[in-house]
């Protein structure tokens, strides 16, 4: 009797530890772990990691890939993830990698949440290719249709000139406020291309001021933004300016001037979940860079999972989703896209950037 007892037991620990084994969740988690991103692939390999292991049981079990940001490696991570069965991918922070990954990944009904790709195309194309893609990171068009909503609504009663160093880059930024302007029936006071990576930029301050121009966007980076602002100071000429996402680059060697305004994103680790950045500092590292959005794209594949349906696609549960994270809410448009345009209007207070609230 107390042997049947024992095997009874044993059969129904077998039955539980087998059906926990069948409901583990298995997500791939692909990124530059060699090469010169591997900085920042470690990055969402440590945020992966740590939200793993924060995860409510049964955990999920993630299958690190190397794709070395090339499209032989996305081709060979995808063949990977396909072999072990993975139930969702994350990661991925190159183009290349991914759109040679994607069509292997859709044919195996593997949904990918994508932290670093922006091309427009990846999801633009959404409905063509119906490749199972979401992304956190936010599209390479919403930076420029950021500056403009911000800056147009925010400098309508200004004198304002918009200027560009010639890059792609700020060319692209300059161009799509100058045509946005006119639309809103706005003209700037002076538009033109400054030389970039001058010693100094006495001269384009000395435009700017004859111009009449109390206010500039900059399309250019932080070193010319830094520049300008000190050598207009030193002319003691009034100048409020603006300038893109490259304001969060490495620190200038001239010290930028209080006031100026960045149309950026936040820093995560601001905004973050307490938890979610001890759990990562748990890991030894720090919450920077992708960590955070890595960890919350296993949060959302870890929730999706759990609400989906039996025998319902993983990538339904996903699309159709609004999943709190370690960064926020966060749920998809038809294309994938974020829906909400994730830039905000941030002022410099001498130390770093506040978000400007009310400007």
């Amino acid at each position: 009797m107390h042997r049947l007892k024992g095997l009874a037991a044993f059969t129904v620990a077998a039955l539980i530890s087998a059906s926990a084994s069948a409901a583990e969740l298995r997500i791939g988690v692909v990124a530059p772990l060699t090469g010169p991103s591997a900085r920042l692939g470690a990055q969402v390999k440590v945020g992966a990691e740590a939200a793993a292991a924060a995860a409510a049981a049964p955990a999920p079990s993630l299958d690190v890939v190397d794709d070395g940001c090339s499209a032989a490696g996305g081709t060979a991570a995808a063949n990977k993830l396909v072999a072990d069965k993975v139930d969702v991918a994350i990661g991925f922070l190159c183009t290349e990698s991914i759109e040679a990954a994607l069509p292997i990944l859709k044919d195996a009904g593997i949904p990918v949440v994508t932290v670093g790709v922006r091309t427009n195309s990846l999801t633009d194309k959404k409905l063509k290719t119906g490749w199972p893609v979401f992304r956190l990171a936010p599209r390479a068009d919403a930076e420029g249709l950021a500056v403009s909503k911000i800056l147009v609504d925010l400098w309508r009663d200004q004198l304002f000139a918009i200027i560009d160093d010639g890059t792609i880059y700020g060319r692209e930024l300059a161009e799509t406020l100058r045509s946005d302007a006119e639309h809103a029936g706005l003209s700037p006071v002076y538009v033109d291309q400054f030389r970039p990576q001058l010693d100094n930029q006495i001269a384009l301050a000395g435009r700017l001021r004859k111009a009449g121009a109390t206010h500039v966007f900059i399309g250019g980076d932080l070193e010319d933004i830094a520049v300008l602002g000190r050598d207009a100071a030193g002319m003691d000429y009034q100048l409020t300016i603006a300038g893109g996402e490259s304001l969060r680059s490495a620190a200038s060697d001239v010290p930028l001037q209080p006031g100026t305004l960045m149309i950026g994103l936040p820093e995560w680790a601001d905004i973050a979940a307490r938890a979610a950045l001890a759990a990562i500092k748990a890991h030894g590292a720090e919450p920077e860079g992708y960590a955070l959005p890595a960890y919350a794209a296993i949060e959302i594949a870890t929730k999706a999972e759990a609400v989906s349906e039996a025998g319902a696609p993983l990538v339904d549960s996903i699309g159709k989703g609004s999943f709190d994270t370690a960064i926020g809410t966060v749920s998809f448009d038809m294309k994938g896209d974020l829906p909400a345009n994730p830039y905000r209007l941030f002022r410099f207070d001498g130390k770093k950037f506040v978000e400007a609230v009310g400007e």
